[in-house]
């Protein structure tokens, strides 16, 4: 049977972006899976600790170490993984912060980045590979090559190397200029922030379109 696993990580509420493209992401992935299930996990509503000094020891020291600490910590690891591990297709939701990832988002990967569990302790490879990891990523402004500030978007550069390790390879599709509507400096690029969300939409309306017949 296959599994989506869906997450989101704004702040915003009903005015996010990238949730209105996750939303749409699973609604699609739904009507072209119709016997799949989904989990969903809210990394802006309900974000996962930091790790801390015990949950950083908890991915070095051997379980028979653990106190209870270390086994809290790694318990959660556990769960995170598995939920990828269930997984065949993972819709992630990516706001722009401050030119970054959200720090949700960053305490996830974290959590991921476990040998014995995403990583082969011995042979380094990564051991959730294979699964379809679709990000939607959302961005206030225009980063784009050739505007005033590209290059600062650091957070989809940062994800494929942050995950690398783990077999993981995302693709992205990105919606920018979000901010246009609200922002009065902004007035005159709403129509190129329409037409980016136009473009996200459509890419994301087919992404498990079926593959058309060989005549």
């Amino acid at each position: 049977m296959t599994h989506l696993l869906h997450v989101d990580s704004s702040i915003r509420g009903d005015a996010s972006v990238s949730r209105k493209l996750t939303a749409r992401a699973a609604a699609v992935w739904r009507t072209a899976h119709p016997g799949g299930t989904v989990t969903y996990r809210d990394l802006g509503h309900d974000p996962l600790p930091h790790l801390d000094a015990a949950g950083g020891l908890a991915r070095i020291l051997p379980r028979d170490q653990h106190t209870a600490a270390h086994a809290e910590s790694w318990a959660l690891t556990e769960e995170l993984v598995s939920e990828i591990k269930e997984a065949d297709t993972i819709v992630l939701g990516l706001p722009l912060y401050n030119f970054g990832a959200p720090s949700s988002v960053k305490a996830w990967v974290d959590y991921l980045i476990a040998p014995g569990l995403s990583i082969d302790p011995e042979t380094h490879a990564g051991l959730l590979g294979g699964r379809d990891f679709v990000v939607l990523a959302s961005r206030g402004g225009g980063y784009a090559e050739g505007t005033p500030r590209e290059g600062w978007d650091h957070a989809e550069p940062w994800l494929p190397h942050a995950i690398l390790s783990t077999g993981l390879e995302p693709r992205f599709i990105t919606a920018e200029l979000t901010l246009a509507e609200v922002t009065p400096a902004m007035a005159g690029l709403i129509p190129l922030a329409a037409k980016s969300l136009a473009a996200a939409e459509q890419a994301i309306d087919g992404l498990w379109a079926p593959a058309p017949a060989l005549g």
